[in-house]
């Protein structure tokens, strides 16, 4: 017994609890139109029963409409189930089962004050106040001792119920209720359950809507215990896990509003991306928002994903299969029982009158009206009494009714071995049981372990082959809950006709059928629910803050690829992204190649050059005596011929596949040939210079003018050039490098590695700068050579040379400097030094040896050998030349025609004198 504190709260509200009548039918008349709210079945031991057997009522009333599947079948399982155990000789033998089951109208206010009918037989009466209208004392009916209650069906109603049950150490068992509120053991001690809690569920969605590939969704619950605590399940494992990214929560009202769901259909609009919708709605909210979407025309936009509160019932998509087609569900893994499809099938009205609403029942169902006390007073036609269910109406058995007759039948084994226990080989009940302790029947439910296909069997060996796949476990964990099995379900539309199909399973992991899945598109690719689109290859997603599942693609630009889902990361210098972006590859090399244009025109001028040059040195060679070549100064002619030689064939070097020996080449006859040009041309220069400004003097000619002691002045010239190379040889050992920066163009489709020598421009510079410095100070002198005669001497030529070598270098340095930046630039910079080279050559050799050559092979009259001069004399003639120019300047054309004729007979005794060699005087 309770306390005073304890049953006097209870007892307050017992006062305004709706008294509840035990009716039998005693005919088919049926009752009077308010209908009795229980049934009673006496036994030796009283069960307890809460079933949705009407839906919420509207406007203030209590209950609604009658619910056929939910309602009716359950309470029908119950009743069949304990009609089976009443009938088992082995199961409670010589103990009878009886029940009292109420209607909960699918209101956890109106269930909680139902409830109260279980706990009257456990609260105290206080009668002495009480007298009846005689004045006599009132005589109360004892009522029933409930020891256990199979129920509720919504969760909201099995929390309300059970905070009242584990006052009075009621243990309940319910058959659908799946909050994960429930599980928490210290609240709800008292409370099993048959299904698997909504933690399980939550878990088995989740792995739905990540098969589907949709990480972009909404939640819609039915406020309550069930809805909110189902989707705040969903919501935290999508958390933890990542990967699904909750795009709104939203919440029906328990009691909606009229256009309340139109307004839920236009906020999950706002989000267009997310088309699956994960519900944890009750049936009558379901039904609702499915007919909203179809009256705002969003049949098949959404993409349904149903808890087991939708499962497999018809009621839901009624007159809306178009708009639930493709709709994914989640049952509990059950099987349906055929004996209880027979047993039902067989109920009447004359057979089934302990069921107190099977006549409301049977006005549903077939349509038609009970007398006048019917509650169908609109429908024209009269019940005969004579349909039949299946026959005359659908059928369906209704997707729990297998879990309440394991939550009946759990209830029963509990007792079995709480009887065999305590009352061994004791035929009924024995004094021990009399009363029976719910804590310890608790203790003997967590403890029940049973196969329910003894249940799915019954009466039929046919169905027990049919189902024995599909028969599972009845257990409980220490929190009361069943282990998650779930079947997953897709209602599909084939010819015109729509049903629920079983496309997979889920026990700790999916197993998913993706080939059995239909979709109201009629294509066989699952419709998107993402928020964005992913990323194509080569672009890295930028993700929005906050939202991970939504993302902008950025394509990893330059010489970027794309390193992960979120990075992009730069390649290796000597790298480029692929085509696809997703990895690096080398860059590939060139190098100049001998058909590019930028390498046929240099080589084709130094083709040239190098046959003039080899002509030339031919013709000197042949003609080694003659005048002419002994005027030019042979020696000196054929170091600086070598000179322009090299200059031609350094072009070769220069073009061909970079190599150390290609590259030991280039080092030395770049600067080399020029260097022996220029030496050779600076010391005549400076011998002609010195000459006549010894002459200047005196007539003693000036030292070092001899053939020997000019080649020692050029070679000496010439090792200071050498010496560098060997330096630059020792410090920096030739070898090629691959140059990538180069070619390293935006557009890293057009990078190239361009594969060198190792010379620098500062090498370069140094490597020309001697020999540029030659030919500077060869300019200098050719300048102050400039007035000597031309009859007597080379310099004119040699300055003309080295004017135009000026200017060619001049054009060169802007050239070949400017292009640095340019993507040609190896092959422009080659290109303009190995023609300035060759130019420069050309120069010299057209200026200083093309006239000899042109006397030697075409006027060899001239080159005959004429009256040999003193040195005195050459210098003389030379000193008078310069005179007599100055007094040309300084007198009128008369006197100066005068004055020159007459310095002229006075000084040469012939007029026609040509290429006088300075080599053919003494010294």
């Amino acid at each position: 017994m309770l306390s005073a504190f304890e049953w006097y709260g209870c007892l307050l509200l017992l006062t305004g609890m709706t008294r509840s009548v035990s009716q039998r039918m005693d005919s088919l008349t049926p009752p009077a139109p308010e209908y009795a709210h229980s049934i009673r079945l006496d036994g030796d031991i009283i069960l307890g029963g809460l079933f949705p057997v009407h839906a919420r009522g509207e406007r203030g009333a209590p209950c609604g409409e009658l619910k056929k599947e939910k309602g009716i079948h359950r309470l029908e399982a119950m009743l069949f189930a304990i009609d089976l155990i009443n009938k088992d000789p082995d199961l409670l033998p010589n103990v009878t089962l009886g029940a009292r089951i109420l209607d909960t109208c699918s209101r956890d206010t109106y269930a909680l004050e139902q409830s109260l009918t279980f706990v009257q037989a456990l609260i105290e009466r206080d009668s002495t106040d009480v007298r009846c209208a005689s004045g006599e004392q009132p005589i109360f009916a004892k009522p029933d001792k409930i020891i256990g209650v199979i129920g509720a069906a919504a969760s909201s109603v099995s929390i309300m119920v059970a905070n009242i049950l584990r006052l009075f150490k009621i243990p309940q068992i319910s058959y659908a209720s799946t909050a994960p509120e429930l599980s928490d053991n210290t609240r709800y001690d008292f409370f099993s359950r048959v299904v698997p809690p909504d933690s399980y569920q939550a878990q088995a969605m989740l792995d739905i809507v990540t098969a589907m590939g949709w990480n972009y969704v909404s939640t819609l619950a039915s406020e309550g215990n069930y809805g909110e605590s189902g989707v705040e399940a969903f919501v935290q494992i999508s958390r933890e896990t990542g990967g699904v990214c909750i795009a709104q929560s939203l919440k029906i009202p328990r009691e909606p509003r009229p256009g309340e769901f139109d307004k839920i259909i236009l906020r999950l609009l706002e989000t267009p991306n997310a088309r699956a919708i994960v519900m944890f709605a009750n049936e009558d909210d379901i039904r609702r928002v499915l007919d909203a979407a179809k009256r705002n025309n969003q049949t098949g936009h959404f993409l349904w994903v149903g808890s087991d509160s939708w499962g497999s019932k018809i009621s839901p998509v009624v007159q809306q299969e178009s708009v639930a087609e493709g709709a994914i569900t989640i049952l509990p893994k059950r099987a349906s029982i055929e004996a209880f499809d027979r047993y039902f099938k067989s109920r009447s009205l004359s057979n089934n009158r302990r069921n107190v609403w099977f006549a409301e029942f049977w006005e549903e169902n077939f349509g038609c009206k009970l007398g006048m006390h019917g509650k169908r007073p609109g429908s024209p036609k009269k019940c005969t009494g004579l349909e039949k269910v299946g026959r005359d109406s659908t059928y369906e058995q209704e997707g729990k009714v297998q879990f309440v007759m394991d939550a009946v039948y759990a209830m029963a084994h509990a007792l079995h071995r709480m009887h065999r226990d305590l009352c061994s080989g004791y035929p009924g009940l024995c004094p021990r049981m009399s009363n029976i302790d719910g804590k310890e029947l608790l203790g003997y439910i967590r403890n029940v372990s049973f196969n329910d296909d003894a249940v799915i069997c019954l009466g039929s060996d046919s169905s027990c082959s049919s189902n024995r796949s599909a028969k599972t476990l009845v257990v409980f964990n220490e929190n009361g809950d069943a282990p998650g099995r779930y079947d997953i379900y897709q209602y599909q539309i084939t010819n015109k006709s729509a049903e629920y199909r079983i496309i997979g399973h889920w026990t700790d992991q999916l197993h998913l059928n993706m080939n059995a899945m239909q979709w109201a598109s009629g294509d066989a690719v699952v419709p998107a629910s993402v928020c964005s689109l992913p990323c194509q290859t080569g672009e890295r997603k930028k993700v929005v803050k906050g939202v991970p599942c939504c993302w902008h693609c950025e394509r990893c630009e330059g010489y970027h690829y794309q390193a992960s889902e979120f990075t992009c990361q730069l390649c290796p210098y000597e790298q480029r992204p692929d085509q696809n972006r997703t990895g690096c590859q080398p860059i590939p090399i060139i190098k100049l190649e001998w058909h590019s244009p930028w390498a046929v025109v240099p080589v084709f001028i130094a083709i040239l050059g190098i046959l003039a040059t080899t002509f030339v040195v031919v013709t000197f060679v042949r003609y080694n005596d003659t005048p002419i070549v002994r005027a030019s100064g042979r020696e000196m002619s054929y170091v600086l011929l070598t000179g322009i030689f090299l200059c031609y064939v350094i072009t070769f070097p220069m073009i061909a596949a970079p190599g150390v020996a290609v590259c030991s080449f280039r080092r030395i006859f770049l600067g080399l040939g020029m260097c022996f040009s220029y030496a050779a041309l600076l010391t005549k220069t400076n011998r002609i210079h010195r000459i006549f400004e010894q002459g200047k003097c005196s007539v003693a000619a000036p030292r070092f003018i001899s053939p020997a002691s000019q080649l020692v002045i050029t070679f000496s010239l010439i090792s200071v050039q050498l010496m560098g190379v060997f330096v630059w040889f020792v410090a920096d050992p030739p070898h090629t490098v691959v140059d990538y920066g180069e070619q390293r163009t935006q557009d890293p489709e057009n990078a190239r590695g361009v594969l060198k020598c190792d010379i620098s421009d500062l090498s370069l510079i140094c490597s020309l700068g001697y020999s540029i410095l030659l030919m500077v100070t060869c300019t200098v002198y050719a300048i102050k050579t400039r007035g000597v005669p031309e009859t007597f001497n080379e310099a004119k030529p040699i300055g003309f040379t080295m004017y135009t070598t000026c200017i060619i270098w001049l054009a060169f340095i802007p050239i070949f400097f400017g292009t640095a930046q340019s993507a040609e630039r190896m092959y422009i910079q080659t290109a303009t030094l190995t023609v300035s080279l060759s130019l420069s050559a050309s120069v010299s050799l057209g200026m200083l040896y093309m006239p000899k050559v042109y006397i030697i092979i075409l006027h060899p009259e001239q080159n005959v050998p004429k009256r040999k001069r003193s040195f005195k004399a050459i210098v003389t003639a030379a000193t008078m030349t310069n005179k007599l120019s100055q007094l040309a300047s300084e007198r009128p054309n008369g006197e100066v025609k005068t004055e020159l004729c007459e310095s002229v007979d006075n000084s040469t005794p012939s007029t026609k004198t040509t290429y006088v060699s300075y080599t053919n005087h003494a010294i």
